[in-house]
């Protein structure tokens, strides 16, 4: 008998099989029905995307806020952060993402199938859900992953922010700094919990075999994961990779991602004369990632703080490097720090610092011991704070004991 049908309320979940899209919320949702609970998704649809499907073997519905369908562009491609920064009309359809969501939570929730909602950010999916799970009297736990409450500021924002934190049975929260910016928002909210997401240590790599892209380059290799959007640090990148390339042999950055910046980036590397020595491969399905990781040598992660305060939250591609057993170059931001321990499970720099950037790489390369003695401890670490398994076990008490109270508490009202 499964321990309880939760909704999986957010805004950022994969369109289709082997979409770019972040894939964290589907893996906390398949380790959560391996655990024995049900878990239904609802999710902003988007182009070309079904409304109604089965994801491996979660199953998905995608409401429509907008008509025809190229018009639903405010979440997805790298996020509705920089889709509202990128594209200012996007702000005009925000009343009716927020309208057709808030409906269709209603919906799901009145049909008696649900024992808990779980919603993903605070914004919109955390306020929305205060106003669906509260007058239903259905448990509502909130997790923020950083990018709305570092990312979302002003006075009106701030206050939805607070009346959703203030309405809501639990918030988790995925490291110290998502920890501390909520506690700046509601200082006397009590149910707040540290989980953060997490990796499989089956990503660490089991295979020799080099990817076709990587079969010709001789030297060291540099690898980056991620969006490529201006606060993912990647133009610092290139810029130290320009001081570091003449001084190793064959050395080559390989790019994995992509988003709104990469004609711009692929500029600076024309620019810099890096064209024989930068790789972008664009987005790859995540059973491939492994075998880049196994093949590369450093792992950075040059994060920088946005123009709208947003900062590096956690970091998955970090958690999943250092699970590969590579030593890894961050900067000193946000939760980083959670999982990066400067000179013990990696190397952290200040950020915007192309120049100790390339320092960091130089020193790693040059001193292979060092490197290996990072990526051991940081694999170490990974494994023993960040396992997948871990994150949903943690999930699921803390379902089960808002459940039980909550049946507790209607008892004694009844």
């Amino acid at each position: 008998m499964p321990l309880g049908h939760i909704l999986c309320l957010t805004s950022n979940f994969p369109r289709w099989q082997g979409d770019s899209t972040t894939n964290f919320v589907l893996h906390l949702a398949k380790d959560l029905q391996h655990i024995g609970w049900q878990v239904t998704v609802l999710a902003p649809h988007a182009k070309g995307a079904k409304c109604h499907e089965t994801l491996d073997g979660i199953k998905v519905h995608r409401f429509r806020y907008l008509f025809p369908e190229g018009f639903e562009t405010v979440c997805y491609q790298g996020g509705a952060l920089i889709n509202l920064r990128k594209n200012r009309f996007n702000y005009g359809k925000l009343p009716a993402l927020v309208f057709f969501e808030w409906l269709k939570t209603i919906s799901c929730l009145r049909s008696g199938k649900f024992d808990l909602l779980h919603s993903h950010w605070l914004l919109p999916q955390g306020f929305v859900g205060a106003l669906a799970a509260g007058p239903l009297n259905i448990p509502h736990v909130c997790t923020i992953h950083g990018g709305d409450v570092f990312g979302l500021q002003g006075t009106l924002l701030n206050k939805f922010k607070a009346f959703a934190i203030r309405h809501t049975d639990a918030i988790t929260v995925n490291s110290s700094a998502t920890r501390q910016a909520v506690s700046s928002i509601c200082r006397d909210y009590s149910p707040l919990h540290t989980i953060p997401m997490g990796v499989s240590p089956a990503s660490a790599p089991q295979t020799t075999k080099i990817p076709p892209p990587l079969r010709q380059i001789t030297g060291p290799i540099v690898l980056f994961i991620g969006r490529l959007v201006e606060e993912k640090g990647l133009t610092d990148l290139l810029e130290a990779f320009s001081l570091l390339h003449n001084r190793h042999q064959g050395i080559t950055l390989v790019v994995i991602g992509d988003g709104q910046d990469r004609p711009l980036l692929e500029k600076q590397v024309r620019d810099l004369g890096l064209n024989e020595k930068v790789l972008f491969t664009g987005w790859l399905d995540a059973n491939q990632i492994p075998a880049f990781l196994a093949a590369a040598d450093i792992f950075v992660a040059p994060s920088r703080t946005s123009p709208e305060g947003w900062v590096e939250a956690q970091g998955l591609s970090i958690i999943e490097a250092m699970m590969a057993e590579l030593p890894v170059i961050a900067t000193r931001t946000g939760g980083i720090v959670d999982s990066v321990e400067h000179n013990i499970s990696g190397i952290l720099i200040p950020e915007r610092s192309p120049t100790e950037l390339a320092s960091a790489i130089n020193k790693l390369l040059i001193h292979p011991e060092l490197a290996k003695v990072l990526g051991q401890e940081a694999r170490h670490k990974a494994i023993t704070n960040f396992s997948r398994q871990s994150s949903a076990a943690k999930f699921s008490e803390l379902f089960k004991s808002l459940i039980k109270d909550k049946k507790a508490s209607t008892k004694q009202g009844s």
